[in-house]
């Protein structure tokens, strides 16, 4: 709701200027341009000023900058209005009052028989032998050709219960994962995170390995470094000028225990990791990306790292990678080296 309370932040002020206009005389002609000018910009000014401040001073505000969470008025509930007769919709329940959304979608091979089958069928595919792919938000499409695909709402998106922290989307996503694994047999299962999933992809692999697992394999899409350097990239350009930049927008971060800190986590995996990025990534930079992969190989090998660019000039962004043809083979290979 903080957003909603700088909303009214600006409202409030254009009113005061409309009230400030009645006090000073106005008549009804119409007011010199340099007196709308001015309005304008001193408007302008206090929306420019309102950002910090409310970085600094609401909680609120920080996770919804971060998380940018919202519930849904579509029925996610029936995959099959979306097109989507090989998919089914499930709940699982990491903790009491906890209800995550969850998608799971079955191989291309399995899409006619999937048609009309309940969720016991759906649970008892995972044992195919398939490779399982938790899939932790990101592109608006992925391919499933040959894989079980389980797309996790977390914890208060879509139509998910709950509030986001990084705490809570990485134990929910420990508590899929352990779902998953009781179910899948010998299968591989990869965590796949895009994003801001990425920093959810490797909180859970550290997690993991603390619990002495060690993921089948890790994708990184799109991933950022952590949220102090992202936080920077966002808001350098313009406020890093500003006196107590660091005060403002980077230590809240940390305030509010946000931090999905991927060059850190990076270092004490073993699980083999894929690094998928585009050049024209308009939210985060490939330089970030690379920053990250490099200390991944420093702590594993060439081998057990790898990093597959996509031209700028295809046009992917940040949330286009799944358009590419190529993205099929280059999965097909990173889970035949698993």
């Amino acid at each position: 709701m903080a957003h909603i309370g700088s909303y009214m932040f600006c409202i409030g002020c254009l009113q005061c200027f409309a009230g400030a206009t009645s006090r000073f005389g106005y008549n009804g002609s119409r007011s010199p341009w340099w007196v709308w000018l001015k309005r304008g910009l001193l408007v302008v000014f206090l929306v420019y000023i309102s950002v910090p401040v409310m970085l600094k001073v609401s909680p609120a505000f920080v996770k919804h900058l971060v998380y940018s969470n919202k519930g849904t008025s579509v029925d996610l509930s029936r995959p099959a209005d979306f097109s989507l007769n090989h998919t089914i919709n499930m709940y699982l329940t990491p903790e009491e009052g906890i209800s995550l959304g969850v998608w799971h979608t079955v191989p291309e091979s399995q899409w006619k028989e999937a048609q009309g089958k309940d969720s016991a069928w759906y649970q008892k595919s995972l044992s195919d032998g398939s490779p399982v792919f938790i899939y932790l938000h990101g592109a608006n499409g992925t391919s499933a050709n040959g894989y079980h695909v389980l797309a996790v709402d977390y914890r208060g998106f879509g139509d998910s219960s709950g509030e986001p922290s990084e705490a809570s989307l990485t134990s929910d996503t420990v508590y899929v994962y352990h779902w998953v694994k009781a179910r899948s047999g010998d299968s591989k299962v990869v965590i796949w995170g895009h994003s801001l999933g990425s920093g959810v992809a490797t909180n859970t692999a550290v997690k993991l390995m603390e619990q002495g697992v060690v993921v089948d394999g890790v994708i990184l899409e799109g991933t950022l470094k952590n949220t102090r350097e992202q936080m920077k990239s966002y808001f350098t350009r313009l406020y890093g000028m500003l006196p107590g930049f660091e005060y403002f927008f980077i230590e809240p971060m940390a305030e509010n225990e946000i931090i999905f800190p991927n060059d850190e986590n990076v270092k004490k995996m073993r699980s083999p990791l894929l690094f998928l990025h585009s050049e024209d990534d308009h939210v985060i930079s490939l330089h970030m990306a690379q920053q990250v992969y490099e200390r991944a190989v420093s702590a594993q090998s060439p081998e057990r790292v790898q990093m597959v660019t996509f031209s700028g000039s295809l046009g992917y962004r940040h949330n286009g990678l799944y358009k590419d043809p190529r993205t099929p083979g280059i999965l097909k290979k990173f889970v035949q080296s698993l």
